[in-house]
């Protein structure tokens, strides 16, 4: 299935979710979603953000430990349908607004709970979820300026050799 869509469907779940377990649970979600995401485009990927993926695939594996869930059964991962990444910034854009939905459900579960246990695996969790939406952040950066250079090359083959010549009109169509 493809990211967006993915994407989708865990901000929906998390949306809907009730209670710590639950919110846990769909915190687990969002981080091996991004998990996934990161090892696919650091496979296939733009060249440019292979590292940063790579980095956010390996961020989420940690976070994964910490959120590790028993709502969430084996091999339910939302991520393991993952097939393609069809538009990488859209796609990122998106993990970047799940993960920060993520990363503020994890705080109201934390300040919600008298659990010392429960708050402090919400605190590694939350600092899991902040260290993947800087990953995120980080590869929509790069990606900006990508394209601002791609635009900077279009302006100037659209000018010519020696850029836009600048000066009187009247010259050039022959008046004085």
């Amino acid at each position: 299935m493809e990211a967006e869509r993915l994407i989708a469907a865990g901000r929906s779940a998390l949306a809907g979710s009730t209670g710590a377990p639950a919110v846990m649970a769909e915190a687990w979600q969002a981080q091996a979603l991004a998990r996934a995401v990161g090892g696919q485009l650091a496979r296939s990927g733009p060249p440019e953000l292979r590292t940063e993926a790579r980095g956010l695939s390996e961020t989420c594996a940690l976070g994964s430990a910490v959120l590790d869930h028993p709502l969430v059964p084996a091999g339910g991962a939302r991520a393991s349908q993952l097939t393609e990444v069809e538009h990488v910034p859209r796609a990122l854009a998106a993990l970047l607004l799940l993960l920060g939905e993520a990363g503020i459900a994890l705080v109201g579960v934390a300040c919600g709970t008298e659990e010392e246990g429960l708050y402090w695996q919400c605190i590694e969790a939350i600092d899991a979820v902040d260290e993947s939406v800087d990953r995120v952040q980080g590869m929509l950066r790069l990606l900006a300026e990508q394209e601002r250079e791609h635009e900077h090359e279009l302006e100037r083959e659209r000018d010519g050799p020696f850029g836009v010549i600048h000066g009187p009109a009247g010259f050039v169509a022959g008046q004085p």
